[in-house]
């Protein structure tokens, strides 16, 4: 699976900006999907994660009530709707996928990684 997200950019604080991960190469219909994102000098976090039906969700503490993850299996795409965005929340965001093993979605290894696209948060 190729994973290519898309729709970093900069925004003011209290703005949204809207993350697409589109998949090739086979479908996302089986996997957990998930969203992390590292910043500068920092370890790489989980963000929020999604099961394959899109029934069940999760988040990190610091991103509950203010972001969104969904996904289109038809369209093998999965989407992070960021909104009241603040400066911490500025990182590169990754999407990722992985064959669910059971557990937390916030527990690595996932097999997929895509490239990461940059979001930048000013105040």
């Amino acid at each position: 699976v190729q994973l290519q997200a898309s729709g970093g950019g900069l925004v003011q604080a209290g703005g949204s900006l809207r993350l697409s991960c589109a998949a090739s190469g086979r479908t996302i219909r089986s996997y957990v999907m998930a969203w992390f994102r590292q910043a500068p000098g920092k370890e790489r976090e989980f963000v929020a994660g999604i099961s394959w039906s899109g029934g069940s969700t999760s988040y990190a503490d610091s991103v509950k009530g203010r972001f969104t993850i969904s996904r289109d299996n038809a369209k093998n795409t999965v989407t992070l709707q960021m909104n009241n965005l603040k400066p911490e929340d500025t990182a590169v965001y990754f999407c990722a996928a992985k064959t669910y093993r059971g557990g937390s979605y916030s527990t690595t290894p996932y097999d997929y990684w895509g490239q990461g696209t940059q979001v930048t948060v000013s105040s």
